[in-house]
C-alpha cells in the first residue's frame, strides 16, 4: 500500500472515537486505484480486519485494521452502494461511482456474511474503454489482421474464450470501439456493464425482472441492430438464439468459458447447436490469458533455470533455448518489489476456414480441430506467450504459470 495513504489511515485510527471512517474508506480506494488494483478485499479475522488488493491478478496484503472498525467500514460501504444497513445474514450486491483524476471509476460491491462478521469485495472498474487498442492488448500483427478481417464481415459470430479474469470482455469492448461508426446500430446485453461507450445502447441483465441474456437478446432483435454483443453464452437457449441471430444478417460478439479457442466449437455442439449452424456462423474464436509484464525499471537479463528448462522441454527446441536471452524483474519500489507492473494478453486466434468447417460438420474433437488450425497457421497461446517472453515483455515463469493454471 502507498506509504502516504497508510500514514493518513494510521493518523485517523489514532484519533479514536473522533476518527473519520469516510476518510479511511477514501484512502483505501485512493491507494488501490493508484496501484492499478482491480479488487479490494476486506476480510474480518479473529484479531483484525485484513485489507488486501488484487494487483495484476495477484492478491497482496495492504494493511490490518482494528477489529472494532469492521461495522463502521461495512456500514460506510453499504451507504455508498445503497445496500440495507439492517441486513447482516445474507449476501448483498451493489455499486457506486467515484471520480479519480481524469477517470470515472465504477465500484462494484459484494458484501457477504462470514465467520467473524461481514466481509466485502470492491471491484474497481475504471472507465478506460477508449484507451484500448488491439495492439496494446497484446495482439500480434498477424492476430490483429485476422480479427480485423473477421469483424468486417456483415454477419457471423466473434467469440472470445478463456477463464474468468482473462480479459475476454475487454477484447470485445475494443472490437466494439473499432466497429462503433455513425452508420451502425450497436446494442449490448451485459452482466455487468463494465465500461460505458458513447453511441452504443447497453442493457444490464436483471434476474429480478427476468431480463436474462436470452430474453434480452430477443428484445434486442426487435430494435433493428446491426451489431450485437452478448456478455456471455451460458446455456443452450442463449447459444441457439445467438447462432440464429448471426445467421440472419447480424454480427454477434460474445464470450464462452472454455480453455482454448479450439474447444469453443465442440462446446457449441454440446449446447445443442447443430453442426451446420456452428460451421456457417462462427467467424473466429479468440483464446486468451493475461500475463504480468516485467517492470521496465528493474528488468535484467538472466539464464534459463533448470525448472524452466524442464517446463519448456516439450515447447521449445533445446538448441534454441541455449541461444535465446530471457529476462526477469529484479524488484524495486516502482513495482512494490514484485518484478512486474501491468498485464498484457497472450492469444490464439482460430480462423474458421473450410478445413475447420469440415471438422465441425464431422463433429471432430477439440484436439483434431486444434491440429487443423495449427496446420493452417494458427499460433497457439503458448507460442505467443513465449514470443513475448523472448522479447522481454514477460517472463518464462509467468508464461508457464498461466499455462499450468
Amino acid at each position: 500500500m502507498n506509504t502516504i495513504h497508510k500514514n493518513k489511515i494510521d493518523e485517523e485510527i489514532k484519533k479514536g472515537s473522533g476518527r473519520s471512517i469516510i476518510n479511511i474508506i477514501d484512502q483505501i480506494i485512493e491507494s488501490a486505484y493508484g496501484m492499478y488494483a482491480s479488487d479490494i478485499h476486506i476480510n474480518p479475522k479473529a484479531d483484525s480486519v485484513k485489507v488486501r488488493f488484487r494487483v495484476d491478478g495477484v492478491l497482496r496484503d495492504a494493511l490490518n485494521l482494528p477489529t472494532e472498525m469492521l461495522s463502521e467500514l461495512i456500514g460506510r460501504i453499504k451507504i455508498l452502494s445503497n445496500l440495507r444497513l439492517d441486513e447482516h445474514q445474507s449476501a448483498q450486491d451493489g455499486r457506486f461511482r467515484i471520480s479519480k483524476e481524469l477517470d470515472i471509476v465504477d465500484v462494484r460491491v459484494a458484501v457477504s456474511p462470514s465467520y467473524y462478521g461481514e466481509s466485502a469485495v470492491l471491484r474497481l472498474l475504471a472507465d478506460k474503454a477508449e484507451k484500448f487498442t488491439l495492439e496494446n492488448l497484446g495482439f500480434s500483427k498477424e492476430n490483429q489482421n485476422k480479427v480485423l478481417k473477421a469483424i468486417q464481415k456483415p454477419f457471423g459470430m466473434i467469440l472470445a474464450t478463456g477463464p474468468t479474469g482473462s480479459g475476454k470482455t475487454t477484447t470485445l469492448y475494443t472490437i466494439l470501439k473499432i466497429l462503433n461508426k455513425a452508420e451502425s446500430s450497436i446494442i449490448t446485453i451485459e452482466d455487468p456493464i463494465e465500461y460505458a461507450i458513447d453511441n452504443i445502447k447497453q442493457i444490464q441483465v436483471n434476474s429480478r425482472s427476468n431480463l436474462t441474456f436470452a430474453n434480452g437478446l430477443r428484445s434486442i432483435l426487435r430494435q433493428d441492430p446491426d451489431i450485437i454483443m452478448v456478455g456471455e453464452i451460458r446455456d443452450g437457449e442463449t447459444a441457439s438464439l445467438a447462432v440464429n441471430t448471426a445467421l440472419t444478417g447480424h454480427l454477434l460478439l460474445s464470450t464462452l468459458h472454455t480453455n482454448d479457442a479450439a474447444t469453443t466449437l465442440p462446446r457449441l455442439l454440446d449446447m445443442k447447436v447443430e453442426p451446420y449452424l456452428a460451421a456457417s456462423t462462427v467467424n473466429i474464436a479468440i483464446g486468451q490469458r493475461l500475463v504480468r509484464k516485467i517492470c521496465e525499471n528493474c528488468k535484467i537479463s538472466k539464464k534459463v533455470s533448470d525448472p524452466e528448462l524442464k517446463g519448456l522441454a516439450n515447447l521449445v527446441n533445446q538448441q534454441k533455448l541455449n541461444s535465446i536471452q530471457i529476462y526477469k524483474g529484479n524488484g524495486c519500489e516502482k513495482c512494490s518489489h514484485s518484478g512486474y507492473t501491468g498485464r498484457v494478453g497472450i492469444h490464439e486466434v482460430l480462423l474458421v476456414d473450410n478445413d475447420i468447417r469440415d471438422g465441425i460438420l464431422r463433429k471432430d474433437s477439440s484436439d483434431k480441430i486444434r491440429r487443423l488450425a495449427i496446420r493452417n497457421g494458427m499460433q497457439t497461446i503458448v507460442e505467443d506467450g513465449l514470443e513475448k517472453a523472448f522479447a522481454g515483455i514477460t517472463s518464462i515463469e509467468e508464461v508457464l504459470r498461466v499455462i499450468h493454471e
